[in-house]
Order: C-alpha cells, then structure tokens, then sequence
C-alpha cells in the first residue's frame, strides 16, 4: 500500500513567517496596554505612544501576512488546513481593525477613548483566538497523523 505526502511549506517562508509574526501580536498588546493607562491616566504621552505602536505594527504584518497568504492560498493550499485558513481569516480582521484603529489613534487626546480600547481590544483577541486556533487544530491534526 503506498502513502501520499502532503506537499509541505517552504522552510525559508516558515523561518521568515515565524521570526516576523510575532512582532505585530507584541505591538497591538502594547497598544491595549498604553490605551488602558491613558483611559486610566489622562497622560497624553500614553496615547500618542500607542498610535506609534499600532503603525510599528501594521507596518510589521505586512511581511508574515504576505507569507502567510501565499502558502495559505496559493504555495501550499493542499497542506494547509481549515485551522490556518481561520487564522488566516482571523488576522485579516485584526489587521482591519487595527486599521480603523490608527484613524481612531489621529484624533486629538481624549477622543481616542473608548473607542481606541476597544478596537485595540479587538484587535489583539482576534489575533489570540487565531493563534489558539491554529495551535489547537494543527497538535491536533498532527496527533492523528502519527498515531
């Protein structure tokens, strides 16, 4: 009986989708963090620094999403799973989100809350729920692979 191979990802697109994609998940927290703080303090300086931090982090997704893209969509469509097109989905909302975020972060002081906390918020549970997902579903699949 003879077994089929699922094509694999690339190693280097792997490295560099592993090595980039955190970045952005580290922003978008920070972002939350500082939007609590300045709801919390009324320190314009806490505002400011997370428009900064959602820019930072948009500009950093570009790169692992672009990867991502490619082996989810088109590279490596028959190893990719539903739990990496969920993710994928999933972070494609955040990055929306995050979008609409940095217009609400160009508002003068307080006008940013509450919907900068929100929409930080938002962000970040989304690209949590994606990473749990993915971890969850592919341990799982793999689990079932080699048992």
């Amino acid at each position: 009986m003879r077994t089929q191979v699922a094509p694999r990802r690339s190693p280097v697109a792997n490295a560099v989708f592993n090595v980039l994609n955190p970045i952005p998940f580290g922003c978008f927290v920070a972002a939350l963090i500082f939007d609590v703080t300045y709801a919390r303090t009324a320190q314009v300086m806490w505002t400011k620094g997370a428009a900064w931090l959602i820019v930072i982090g948009l500009l950093a997704a570009i790169v692992p999403r672009l990867v991502d893209l490619a082996q989810t969509w088109f590279t490596a469509r028959h190893a990719s799973t539903s739990a990496d097109r969920l993710d994928f989905w999933l972070n494609l909302f955040a990055i929306v989100a995050a979008i609409f975020n940095a217009f609400v972060h160009s508002r003068d002081a307080y006008a940013v809350v509450p919907e900068g906390q929100w929409l930080s918020a938002l962000t970040v549970a989304l690209i949590a729920i994606g990473h749990v997902v993915r971890a969850t579903l592919r341990t799982r699949t793999e689990g079932l692979a080699h048992g």
